[in-house]
């Protein structure tokens, strides 16, 4: 057919992305990574889940659901396609308990069957904005626009099978055939957007030994190049295991073909698919006989490829080959060395061959311009194509500062002028805040991309940011937050940047952070650019496309009407939730029977500073799984170490965390203290929770009702709710706790002087995991020892992880009590300050950074919630309680406001 002329043939033009979720959103554009789609939740594709659906053991199915979002999948297949079960019903039951589990349900849902009334249900009951797999042409067009018109109708995006009444696609004609029809259809006759169509082209076995299977992986490669050239926004998507279906047994050769496969079908275009991450290979780790074979095979690169390959596959074993060290490196041409050091992070021999750079150069800056650059550009270019990872690029700015450092002088000396960075960044964490670990990645990612950074540091007042942004002449302002007052000082600035007539862009990032909060809160208030930036891989082509002179004009213009269209359907969602008012919800309260629940006294009452104790003692109780997520690697410890994709680097990064530790201790550079205390007990006025000592009242803690409409039956709860009741004659007992890790930031500071910003974000890492380890550690310590309430408890480190232990201990500014405020009665309680030293910053961060306080409640009914959004009658009833002005209440509960 004639591939060359038709009004579908026009130059791919991204300017509309696909946009999906669960919890959390996931946009599709040009700088996403490959999508991984989780296919274990698969009655077709898993047996162990088919068993479970079959024997209804619907929480161990969740469990695999979790283990799939947890290993990286950012979308989850769902498919109950088995004759023996009832595919509809269990299809919405899953869905319904899936949609209970915050952790599972942060991921956008795949709902996957060949019969429409299970799709169909599956869509009336799935949350957020789902994938439907699939549809095809193979019945007709009659039916394909009935079923495209009723999953529009859903909101909903689809995959679309290579498949037409004649049968499935099997060449390359045949998938650009049907897959241009099927667009031509779905755009022009049900006006379908194309940003939410996902082509998926089939991807059958290769070395069949079958003639015709000889091109089946060049024919999809070559056709995903065609339909992302051709038809506008598409995606592409597609199982990769198939390709190496003739080599099952053979895990070895199966990786590198899957390996393979993707590296050339993701360079055409290929951006979304269902991969088993245990079964793929590092392109680059690929045994390089290994990868001529399979190369050979996949690209169809010779008439004995497949014989050859089946014969090289009886020597290939089922382990990776180990990697030897040498320095054979050492012998290549001196711009080669420098990229290889630059690239593995390696500072030995850098001075050396800087030197003889800067003897051959004419002026020492021609060799950052030159030699350092060139080597940085590679990096940028690894870690933009994800075969680079964030511990790896933070490591390469390592060794570039040393070889500036090593220039400086000699520049200086010869008083040659300083090349021109491609831009000036500002970069600051906001007042009241203290947390900046993610903001120094970011800045050193930068700086690794020829950036200038102003680094403000912590806890920077609005004007010092606007003095400075003035002074310094900047091109951008990054800020950066991670407790939730954070939020109320960036809108604050960007009204500042406004008044002050400033025409920069200003970038959002931190844990509180988000798109939704930037563009209803903060986009509003600045006419200029905002763009939340959510991970450090993003930072740098963000920044250029917002520095670009000839393109930004324009692309600031989709990012305002982006944020303009998020911040419309953000603003409607909303209303669509019903939430009762405070008097309601009190009436409808969790409720435990007192007269049977267990009240176990504590053995010491009081407070007390906890002994002196090593760092050693708290190493075991370490949760290392938010450590790689730290440094941009996701997986959970200690699956990560093992991943074939990130599963070298995260080894590393262990190893290099582990010495550093076994420094820490011996030299004692960190220090941790802690205070806790143990109280007499009882609600009173539903909400608030009466701390007393020998009958006497010493303190009040406010709690905060969820306001949610519920079902019948299902409760609103609130923290007080687990606390015996005056009316109850019973007294009971609550605790709370602070804990922090002294000497971080002094650290840190050490290795930065050094040039050595690796150390510095390794060690404030390492101090956030020994602080979390102390509060775990410790709240064992008063389960089973102080307030003794669990003595016999016997839990590994796994199983607090899971928080399986009895009781909870939640935090201000969490989920089940977010407001900061009652920080303050913690700190008067326990004399935090007097007795070991941790501050309150005016936004009520802890100060060191490396802390955690919170309370402690001990009945076996007590559980961890959300309080979700609260209507303003709550907060005029919490202000009245606590004394404080309305707008005060107002300015600290305000992201759990309900519009």
């Amino acid at each position: 057919m004639d591939t060359t002329s038709n009004k579908q043939r026009t130059t791919i033009n991204q300017s509309r992305y696909m946009k999906l979720s669960g919890l959390e959103p996931l946009v599709l554009n040009e700088n996403s990574n490959f999508i991984n789609v989780g296919e274990r939740t698969n009655v077709a594709g898993s047996r162990k889940f088919l068993r479970l659906i079959k024997e209804e053991k619907f929480d161990e199915a969740l469990d695999i659901a979790r283990h799939q979002v947890d290993g990286g999948a950012q979308i989850i297949d769902i498919n109950m396609d088995d004759g023996l079960i009832d595919g509809k019903e269990s299809m919405v039951r899953f869905l319904n308990l899936i949609a209970a589990e915050p952790d599972i349900c942060r991921v956008p849902i795949m709902i996957d069957s060949s019969k429409w009334e299970i799709i169909e249900a599956g869509l009336q009951v799935v949350q957020g904005k789902c994938v439907v797999n699939s549809i095809s042409l193979k019945e007709g067009e009659e039916k394909f626009i009935w079923e495209a018109k009723q999953i529009k109708r859903y909101g909903a995006a689809v995959i679309v099978m290579a498949f037409d009444e004649v049968g499935q696609a099997d060449n390359y004609e045949r998938r650009i055939e049907i897959a241009e029809r099927s667009y031509d259809v779905l755009v022009n006759k049900v006006g379908f957007p194309s940003e939410d169509i996902i082509f998926d082209l089939n991807i059958f076995p290769v070395a069949t030994g079958m003639e015709e299977h000889r091109k089946n992986a060049i024919d999809f490669i070559e056709a995903t190049r065609w339909v992302r050239q051709n038809l506008e926004n598409v995606s592409v998507s597609g199982g990769v295991s198939n390709v190496s279906f003739s080599f099952r047994g053979n895990n070895a050769v199966r990786e590198a073909m899957h390996s393979v496969f993707l590296y050339y079908a993701i360079q055409a275009g290929m951006n979304m698919g269902i991969v088993n991450p245990t079964m793929l290979e590092v392109y680059d780790d690929i045994p390089k006989d290994l990868l001529e074979h399979v190369e050979d095979v996949i690209l169809d690169r010779r008439d004995d490829a497949t014989e050859r390959l089946l014969e090289f596959a009886e020597t290939v074993k089922g382990s990776k080959a180990e990697k030897t060290v040498d320095l054979s490196w050492r012998e290549n041409p001196l711009q080669e060395r420098i990229t290889h050091a630059l690239v593995k992070g390696l500072d030995a021999f850098i001075i050396e061959d800087i030197e003889q750079a800067r003897q051959e150069s004419e002026k020492p800056i021609d060799v950052i311009e030159g030699h350092l650059m060139i080597g940085m550009n590679v990096v940028g270019d690894l870690f933009g194509e994800g075969k680079m990872f964030l511990p790896q690029v933070v490591k390469s700015a390592r060794v570039m500062k040393k070889a500036v450092a090593y220039l400086n002088p000699f520049i200086e000396a010869e008083k040659t002028e300083d090349s021109e960075p491609v831009g000036k960044i500002l970069m600051a964490t906001v007042k009241g805040d203290v947390h900046d670990i993610g903001k120094n990645i970011v800045s050193v990612v930068l700086a690794c991309n020829n950036y200038e950074i102003v680094d403000l540091g912590v806890m920077v007042p609005p004007e010092k940011i606007i003095e400075t942004a003035i002074k310094e002449r900047v091109d951008a302002i990054g800020l950066s937050g991670l407790i939730t007052p954070s939020l109320d000082e960036m809108v604050y600035l960007a009204k500042e940047m406004q008044r002050e007539n400033f025409d920069i862009p200003l970038l959002i990032g931190g844990a509180t952070t988000s798109k939704a909060h930037t563009a209803v809160k903060i986009d509003t208030q600045y006419k200029n650019a905002v763009v939340h930036v959510n991970d450090a891989s993003r930072a740098v082509t963000v920044v250029g496309d917002l520095l670009n002179k000839q393109t930004a004009h324009e692309y600031v213009a989709k990012l305002k009407q982006d944020y303009d269209e998020f911040r419309t359907k953000f603003l409607k969602r909303g209303k669509e939730k019903s939430y009762i008012t405070i008097n309601e919800a009190r009436a409808r309260k969790y409720n435990i029977d007192w007269e049977t629940s267990e009240i176990v006294k504590p053995k010491a009452m009081g407070v007390q500073m906890f002994k002196q104790l090593s760092l050693k003692e708290l190493l075991p109780f370490i949760d290392w799984s938010p450590f790689f997520r730290s440094w941009d690697l996701h997986g959970k410890y200690p699956n990560i170490l093992k991943d074939d994709v990130v599963g070298e680097q995260a080894t590393v990064l262990f190893n290099e965390a582990q010495d550093m530790i076994q420094d820490i201790i011996a030299k004692q550079l960190l220090k941790p203290k802690a205070v806790f205390g143990l109280f007499e007990a009882n609600t009173i006025n539903d909400d608030d929770i009466s701390v007393k000592k020998k009958g006497e009242e010493i303190a009040v803690f406010r709690t905060l009702r969820q306001q949610l409409k519920k079902r019948e039956g299902i409760p609103n709860h609130a923290l007080a709710d687990f606390i015996a009741p005056e009316s109850s004659g019973k007294t009971d007992y609550i605790g709370a706790f602070c804990v922090a890790i002294f000497g971080a930031q002094e650290l840190a500071e050490s290795y930065k002087a050094k040039d050595d910003d690796y150390s510095a974000i390794m060690a404030q890492a390492i101090a956030d995991r020994f602080a979390e380890a102390f509060a775990e550690y410790l709240h064992k310590e008063v389960r089973t020892k102080h307030w003794g309430y669990a003595e016999n408890e016997d839990l590994t480190n796994d199983d607090l992880i899971k928080e399986s232990y009895k009781g909870i201990r939640p935090a201000p500014g969490y989920p089940a009590c977010p407001d900061h405020l009652e920080k303050e009665t913690i700190w008067e309680l326990l004399e935090v300050e007097k007795i070991i030293g941790v501050t309150l910053t005016e936004s009520l961060a802890m100060w060191p950074a490396a802390a955690v306080s919170g309370y402690y409640f001990a009945n076996s009914e007590a559980k961890y919630f959300g309080l979700g959004k609260i209507t303003d009658d709550q907060v005029k009833d919490y202000a009245e309680r606590k004394g404080i002005a309305l707008e005060k209440a107002r300015k600290w509960l305000h992201p759990n406001l309900a519009d």
